[in-house]
C-alpha cells in the first residue's frame, strides 16, 4: 500500500495564497483566448490536428505527446488507422463551392475515406446529413469505425440544392499511423496519484471540449505552483474512449495501484449549472468531495449517479478497474440543443463559466490535500478557548460565530475515526472551515494528526 508523507499545514498556506491571487476576470479571459486559438483546427480521434493542438498547448503546459502506433491491441480494441484531411467540397454545376471544408471543419464528416467523383443529387443526398429542427446550425457526425464518406451542412442550405451533377472531393489519407495523446505529470511527496482526463479528439466545438482542454491545463499551470503536494497529479488529454482505453491498456498496473481519486473534466464552459457524475462506487472520496463542495458553493448545480454513459469515465469506470473517478461538466451531452453542432461556437462558452470551474478544481486540491483524520488533546470535556484567544472577547452572543462552531465541531469530532471531510459533512459546514479551524487548533497544540491520518 502507497503512503503519504507530509509535514502538515504548509501546502494549505500555500493554497490560500494562491486563491488571494486568484483573479476571476483575467483567467476567465486567458482560457477564453485560448480556446479561441484551438477553435479553428481539425481534430479527430488520430492525426495531424491533434498533434498541432498539443503542441500549442506544450507552449502553455510542459506535457508529453505519446504516440501509440496504429493496430496496437489494446484490451478488445485495436488502435486506428491515422486520418489527415486537407481538403474537401461538394461544387455545384457552376464549379462554386456549396459545401467548404475550408469554412468549416464540420462540413465534413470525421474519419470519411477519400473520394473523388461526380454524383446527381438523389445520390449526394445519402451521404449529407443536416438537422432539420434547427435549419440554421451544421450537425457534428462521425465515421470511426466504419469507412464510408459524408458531408454536414445547414439544413436550410440543403433545401436549395436542385437536382443537377455535382462534382465532390474529399481529399483525406486513412492509413497506418499512430494514435496521439498528451500527458502531464506533477510529482508529489507521494506517488499516489489524482488522475484529471479530458478528451481532445472534438473539430471546432468550443464546450464539447476546448473547455475542458483549458480548465485542465490552468488547473495544472496552478498545481505546479505549489510547494510540498501531498499526491503526484496526472493529467491526461486523449482522445475520447479509444484513447482512454489506450492509456489503460499500457498502465494497467500501475493505474490499479496508484490512482485514488479522478476527475473528467467536459463541457464546463456554458452558462449553466455546474453537474457532477458520480463514480461507479458512488460513495468514493471523491464523489464525497465534489458532492460537499457544490453544495457549499454559489453554483446551481446537479448530482447525477453513475452510469455506463458518457465520456471517458465510463472506461475508468469499468469493473475491472473500477477507479474512484467522477465526471464535472455543465450542460450534459445530449440534453442541449448546441451539443454537437456549429451552435457550440465562441459565443456559447463563457470566460466566467471557465473561471468558476476553475475555482471549483481547485477546491478539490484543496480538499484532496488536506483531509486529514486529527486526534483531540484534550478530549474530556471542552477545554478553554478563550484564554488562548479563540473566542471573542465578550461572550453571551446568541451567535457565536461560524469559525467558534467549525472550532467546537472540529474538537468533538476529532476521536480518531473521523476526517476532516466526516466532519465537514456532518456539521453542514464548508470543508474550508473546517480545515482553518483544524489548522488554527493544531496550532494551538488542541489536535494532533493521527498517523497515517491522510486518506490514501
Amino acid at each position: 500500500m502507497l503512503t503519504l508523507q507530509v509535514e502538515s499545514g504548509i501546502f494549505l498556506r500555500d493554497i490560500r495564497e494562491l486563491f488571494a491571487e486568484f483573479d476571476p476576470e483575467e483567467l476567465g479571459e486567458q482560457m477564453h483566448a485560448f480556446i479561441r486559438e484551438l477553435y479553428p483546427i481539425c481534430r479527430s480521434i488520430t492525426g495531424e490536428g491533434v498533434r498541432e493542438t498539443l503542441r500549442r498547448m506544450q507552449q502553455l503546459v510542459p506535457l508529453e505527446i505519446r504516440e501509440v502506433p496504429s493496430g496496437t491491441p489494446v484490451f478488445d480494441w485495436v488502435v486506428p488507422n491515422e486520418w489527415n484531411i486537407r481538403d474537401a467540397y461538394v461544387k455545384s454545376g457552376t464549379g462554386k463551392r456549396i459545401i467548404d471544408f475550408q469554412k468549416s471543419n464540420l462540413h465534413v464528416v470525421s474519419y470519411s475515406v477519400p473520394f473523388r467523383g461526380k454524383l446527381r443529387l438523389s445520390e449526394l443526398m445519402q451521404h449529407l446529413h443536416s438537422l432539420p429542427d434547427r435549419p440554421d446550425w451544421i450537425p457534428y457526425r462521425t465515421s470511426y469505425y466504419k469507412e464510408s464518406w459524408g458531408f454536414c451542412l445547414a439544413h436550410r442550405e440543403l433545401l436549395q440544392l436542385v437536382d443537377e451533377e455535382y462534382e465532390v472531393c474529399i481529399d483525406s489519407t486513412l492509413q497506418p499511423g499512430s494514435l496521439t495523446y498528451g500527458e502531464y505529470v506533477i510529482p508529489g511527496s507521494s506517488e499516489v496519484e489524482v488522475l484529471i482526463s479530458t478528451h481532445i479528439c472534438h473539430p471546432s466545438l468550443c464546450n464539447d471540449n476546448l473547455s475542458g482542454i483549458v480548465v485542465a491545463m490552468q488547473w495544472a499551470n496552478h498545481l505546479r505552483q505549489l510547494a510540498n503536494r501531498r499526491y503526484t497529479y496526472r493529467f491526461l488529454f486523449v482522445p475520447g474512449t479509444i484513447g482512454a482505453i489506450t492509456w489503460l491498456a499500457h498502465n494497467e498496473s500501475h493505474a490499479m495501484q496508484r490512482i485514488r481519486h479522478g476527475l473528467v473534466l467536459s463541457g464546463v464552459g456554458d452558462a449553466r449549472g455546474l453537474s457532477y457524475k458520480k463514480s461507479r462506487r458512488g460513495t468514493a472520496e471523491i464523489d464525497r468531495i465534489l458532492v460537499h463542495l457544490l453544495r457549499h458553493s454559489e453554483e446551481d448545480h446537479a448530482i447525477l449517479d453513475f452510469s455506463p454513459y458518457g465520456y471517458d469515465e465510463r472506461q475508468y469506470c469499468s469493473p475491472g478497474f473500477n477507479l474512484a473517478v467522477g465526471r464535472l461538466s455543465r450542460s450534459i451531452h445530449g440534453t442541449f440543443p448546441q451539443y454537437h453542432t456549429s451552435a457550440d461556437n465562441l459565443d456559447f462558452v463563457e470566460p466566467r463559466a471557465l473561471e468558476r470551474a476553475l475555482r471549483i478544481c481547485l477546491m478539490v486540491t484543496r480538499t484532496v490535500e488536506s483531509n486529514r483524520t486529527m486526534i483531540n488533546t484534550n478530549p474530556r470535556c471542552e477545554p478553554q478557548l478563550g484564554r488562548r484567544g479563540l473566542y471573542r472577547a465578550i461572550g453571551g452572543q446568541a451567535d457565536s460565530g461560524a469559525a467558534e462552531m467549525a472550532m467546537l465541531w472540529v474538537l468533538n469530532l476529532s476521536d480518531g475515526a473521523n476526517s476532516l471531510l466526516d466532519i465537514a459533512e456532518r456539521a453542514n459546514m464548508p470543508f474550508a472551515a473546517v480545515e482553518k479551524a483544524a489548522h488554527v487548533l493544531e496550532q494551538h497544540g488542541l489536535l494532533v494528526e493521527k498517523a497515517d491520518g491522510y486518506s490514501t
